[in-house]
C-alpha cells in the first residue's frame, strides 16, 4: 500500500511539474493584419476587456481604435462621429453571465415592449464556415419570440424587401450586420460587440479578454 501512495504522489507531483514548466497560451492576435495595418494591444483601468486591434494608414486616411471608459471607440481620419466597437459591463455580485447580459439589455432598450418580446438567443454566425468559438466564449443575441415575431410579419408589406429594422432594438439582433454578446468563462465582466459589416473587424473578435471575477 505505501508503495502504491509513493507511487501516486510521484506522479501527482510530475503533472504538476509538467503543468508549472507549460508555456502560457501565446497572447497574440489570430490573424495576420491587413495591408497598411499593424497589430497593437489596447487595454486601460476602466476599458474592463483587453483587445488586439488594427491601427491602419491607407494613403491619407487613417483608422485608430483606442479606449475610452469601459468603450473600445473607431476614429476615421476623414470625418464621422466615433463609433463604440466593443463595451464592458460589469457582472453584480452573484449573477451569472446570462442574467448580466439581459440586464444590459433591458437597461438600454426603452421600448419595454421589446424588452418583454424578446429572448436570449444563442447567437449563430452566418457564412459557410464561421470560426469556432475561443474556449471558455458563449456568444448571443436577443431575437423575436412567436407572439412578436408575429407582430412583425404583420406590419410587413408585400414591397417591404429592404433590410428590416432591428426587430428587438439597436441592442438586439442585427439584420445589417454583425453584433452579439458575449461571456467569457470566471469573468467579471459581459460584453457587446459591433462588429459591423466586414467578415474581420478592425479588432480581433477571437481574442478579446475579461478579467477573471474575484470572490
Amino acid at each position: 500500500m505505501r508503495h502504491l501512495i509513493a507511487a501516486s504522489v510521484l506522479l501527482l507531483s510530475c503533472a504538476t511539474a509538467a503543468l508549472a514548466a507549460a508555456p502560457a497560451a501565446a497572447d497574440k492576435p489570430s490573424r495576420a493584419p491587413e495591408k497598411g495595418c499593424k497589430w497593437e494591444k489596447v487595454t486601460s483601468p476602466t476599458l474592463g476587456f483587453e483587445a488586439w486591434v488594427q491601427q491602419c494608414t491607407f494613403g491619407a486616411r487613417t483608422i485608430r481604435l483606442y479606449a475610452k471608459d469601459n468603450k473600445l471607440m473607431q476614429h476615421w481620419s476623414d470625418g464621422g462621429e466615433d463609433e463604440a466597437l466593443v463595451e464592458s459591463f460589469p457582472l453584480e455580485p452573484n449573477e451569472s453571465a446570462e442574467a448580466g447580459v439581459k440586464r444590459v439589455f433591458a437597461t438600454h432598450t426603452a421600448d419595454k415592449a421589446l424588452v418583454a418580446g424578446c429572448v436570449l438567443h444563442p447567437y449563430s454566425p452566418e457564412g459557410e464556415d464561421p470560426p469556432r468559438l475561443p474556449a471558455g466564449v458563449k456568444r448571443y443575441d436577443f431575437q423575436p419570440n412567436a407572439a412578436l415575431q408575429k407582430q412583425i410579419d404583420a406590419k410587413r408589406g408585400p414591397d417591404d424587401d429592404g433590410v428590416p429594422d432591428p426587430p428587438c432594438g439597436e441592442w438586439g439582433y442585427m439584420p445589417d450586420g454583425i453584433q452579439y454578446f458575449e461571456t467569457q468563462r470566471g469573468a467579471n465582466a459581459v460584453l457587446i460587440v459591433r462588429a459591423g459589416q466586414e467578415e474581420h473587424p478592425q479588432f480581433d473578435e477571437q481574442t478579446l479578454r475579461v478579467p477573471p471575477a474575484t470572490h
